[in-house]
């Protein structure tokens, strides 16, 4: 009895944990269609750095069919979190005093201040994506279910492209590294995330699941996952 209540208090941390990353991964991909809207106004010729974001986006997008399969494997619906368990939306809002779908995209490209600095906020989010993701692969707890090591051992091959793009871009164009501020906006929404909001969540008994995939209705379609 005490092992079977063990695997279930277990299998519950894994599946709010998966919950939490298959919410940042389409709000990756899909926050990213205005970033990729404000690079390609901003740097048109610049197609180098049209292509990794474009990758960069394509990748976010394979992250979330991988961790959709996850669920669909064990016929389960990843739990319902929201934008406070999000990353770059609370990142966002610290950052730029609004949220992410109100992101003024014209007022970006314009401003070569303010563009440099969602470039900044976008690597700083993927270095502590790819940090988090060092820190879970070593991880005993993560190390049992091999269909999530699977799935996070992709997304370590991938991150370095996602962040390093853009440190390329500010240094080429002085763009400057992270500001302090953004550095303790990020600490904060990490710790806040992993001490307060999970803990939250596992504790919580209400918790629902969700009834829909995040992409439900979207006309894309999901990639191909060969090497996953």
């Amino acid at each position: 009895m005490p092992e079977r209540w063990s695997a279930r208090l277990r299998r519950r941390y894994l599946d709010i944990l998966a919950s939490i990353y298959i919410y940042n991964e389409h709000r990756g991909y899909s926050s990213l269609d205005r970033v990729l809207e404000a690079v390609r106004a901003r740097c048109p010729d610049d197609r180098g750095f049209i292509a990794e974001v474009e990758k960069h986006r394509a990748d976010e997008r394979k992250h979330y069919i991988m961790f959709r399969r996850y669920f669909e494997a064990r016929g389960e619906m990843p739990y319902a979190v929201d934008r406070t368990c999000g990353h770059i939306d609370r990142l966002i809002r610290l950052t730029f005093g609004c949220q992410i779908d109100d992101l003024d995209t014209a007022a970006v490209v314009k401003d070569g201040a303010l563009f440099n600095k969602l470039c900044r906020i976008i690597m700083i989010t993927e270095i502590r994506g790819m940090r988090m993701v060092d820190v879970l692969l070593a991880s005993s707890l993560i190390g049992e279910d091999r269909a999530l090591v699977k799935i996070f051992k992709v997304v370590e091959r991938d991150e370095p492209s996602h962040w390093m793009p853009y440190e390329a871009w500010l240094r080429a164009h002085d763009g400057g590294r992270p500001r302090l501020r953004e550095r303790i906006a990020d600490t904060w929404v990490h710790l806040s995330l992993v001490l307060a909001k999970l803990p939250l969540l596992y504790l919580n008994p209400r918790l629902a699941r969700r009834r829909d995939w995040y992409d439900s209705g979207e006309a894309e379609q999901a990639p191909v996952l060969a090497a996953a």
